[in-house]
């Protein structure tokens, strides 16, 4: 059975749903501890490749099963109106990744309102490898994001708010999805692992809730609103 999330649909394909929202966290060096790092220059830094695994007691040899290496190209985040689109050229995806009004109502091409939060229906992980987000037009940028774990909850999830200045690197297994432009478009270095093995979650469908995501900072988006 192919399990797969359909990733291109109209928004009025999705219900109503109520909104669950998520603390929204400055990204420095100590908040973003555990997901992963931030990343001044993309040149000098090399993505985590995890070794295939096992099938029994005998073990990958320590010199093989980390060869895949990794792709790069560029992640395209863009608003259509009030509908938030992502296109990863390092992969050749193409997604809708959520909503800045209720999907029933959102429109396209002009947005109805302030873009202050996307509605995300959608998060996944990437066994294989870590994935750095680079941003090129150095502008802020937010991704949510929580930590590994096959029992995910809409409480677990956190967003990091990026000012635009630095790349968000995040380990192999770590939750997320694409990158949110605080801007009407935004690009980033994508560099993530060959394999790009994903594991997924249907945040509506599991929860009957969307999480909101906020775009815009607020006095408590400090990194003592973590929960890890």
């Amino acid at each position: 059975m192919n399990t797969a999330p359909t990733y291109i649909f109209e928004a009025k394909d999705k219900p109503t749903r109520p909104v669950h929202s998520v603390p929204l966290v400055v990204a420095t060096d100590d908040s973003v501890k555990g997901y992963g790092c931030l990343v001044d220059n993309p040149d000098d830094f090399q993505i985590e490749i995890v070794r295939w695994p096992a099938q029994g007691w005998r073990p990958v040899d320590t010199d093989s099963g980390d060869e895949g290496g990794w792709v790069e190209g560029v992640f395209h985040g863009t608003w259509d109106g009030d509908i938030l689109m992502g296109r990863n050229e390092a992969v050749a995806g193409h997604y809708v990744l959520g909503w800045s009004q209720d999907p029933q109502i959102a429109r396209t091409e002009t947005p109805s309102g302030p873009r202050e939060q996307v509605l995300l229906w959608h998060m996944n992980y990437h066994p294989d490898g870590g994935q750095l987000f680079f941003p090129l037009d150095k502008q802020p940028f937010v991704v949510p994001v929580a930590l590994p774990g096959d029992d995910l909850t809409p409480d677990k999830v956190i967003a990091f708010w990026c000012d635009g200045s630095r790349g968000l690197y995040i380990h192999p297994n770590i939750w997320h999805e694409g990158i949110f432009p605080a801007s009407d478009s935004q690009r980033f270095l994508d560099r993530q692992g060959r394999v790009h093995a994903r594991v997924s979650c249907d945040i509506g469908e599991e929860f009957g809730v969307y999480l909101g995501v906020p775009l815009v900072q607020s006095p408590a988006s400090t990194p003592s609103s973590q929960s890890r």
